[in-house]
């Protein structure tokens, strides 16, 4: 536990990322801290001139993530760890999104993460060594109604790092996926972007269940950001990483519920799965009931 770290955090102007960045400089590491509006992270540099580097970046501007990467790594010395926590969420029903509101958030939590990645493995290469943190959610393994773009959009990070933990780790690379439940951040405040029209037919359907449950956890979240930070500090100096983690007693209820419902559905509809091989003795799948047992 004693051997020093250099992380890279995105999105360090609050939440997560703020809470993430202060704990781990207060145990000793170094922190690169990027923020939309550095002055956010002022008081982190301050209390630790000797341990930080701070930079205004956007991760939706490309050509700046290659550029600050790049200084950070003279800078600092050598990136050991990249948290990609930069990201918000849209509410609202899948028809009443616009590309205006859903676009703008892909560049930020797909795009703008994979670009950073991008920036930071060849230095991780060179070395031998790293470990990157991208940040799902309970929502990019379980989709809620009125999270249909957020959801995609962490799905996507999902199946992305799926495919990167594959080809770095023989290069000495761990990758994992978080995916925090509730935790007491600005996710249900101020981060939370609400779609600009509502459709009448909507209204008491699922997505106003999802909107009510926002509304009443916002500030009452069960879990505790300073927590998940404590988490990431070990895991950090930890070879055997799994490809996902979920964090919260809530994350790991609904994650063990959403296995076993798949499975179930798997069960069901296993034996018509299977009739569209060539050779299949059932003959054609038009003659196989629905959900029929083998």
């Amino acid at each position: 536990m004693n051997n020093k770290k250099t992380w890279f955090i995105t999105g360090c102007d609050s939440g997560m990322g703020h809470a993430v960045a202060k704990e781990v400089l207060s145990r000793g590491d170094a922190v690169i801290l990027t923020a939309r509006n550095v002055a956010n992270v002022q008081p982190l540099v301050e209390a630790y001139p000797d341990r930080t580097f701070a930079y205004q970046l956007d991760v939706t501007d490309h050509e700046r993530v290659a550029r600050v990467v790049a200084q950070a790594e003279t800078a600092s010395g050598g990136i050991d760890v990249l948290l990609n926590n930069a990201g918000y969420g849209v509410l609202g029903a899948a028809e009443e999104t616009s590309p205006q509101e859903y676009r703008p958030m892909f560049e930020v939590n797909f795009f703008g993460l994979v670009e950073v990645t991008r920036a930071v493995l060849p230095f991780m290469r060179a070395r031998g060594a790293g470990h990157i943190f991208n940040t799902s959610s309970l929502g990019g393994y379980a989709a809620s109604a009125g999270f249909a773009f957020y959801a995609a959009s962490k799905f996507a990070v999902e199946g992305y790092s799926d495919a990167l933990k594959q080809e770095v780790a023989s290069l000495g690379i761990e990758v994992m996926v978080l995916e925090p439940g509730s935790f007491r951040t600005l996710f249900a405040g101020a981060s939370m972007r609400l779609t600009a029209s509502e459709i009448a037919a909507y209204v008491g359907t699922p997505i106003d269940i999802t909107r009510r449950r926002i509304e009443e956890r916002n500030g009452h979240q069960p879990n505790d950001p300073v927590r998940l930070a404590q988490v990431l500090f070990r895991l950090a100096r930890s070879h055997r990483l799994p490809l996902r983690l979920p964090l919260g007693e809530d994350a790991v209820i609904r994650v063990r519920t959403r296995i076993a419902k798949t499975i179930a559905e798997l069960d069901h509809w296993e034996p018509l799965a299977h009739t569209v091989a060539f050779d299949h003795p059932a003959g054609s799948p038009l003659d196989v009931p629905l959900g029929a047992s083998t």
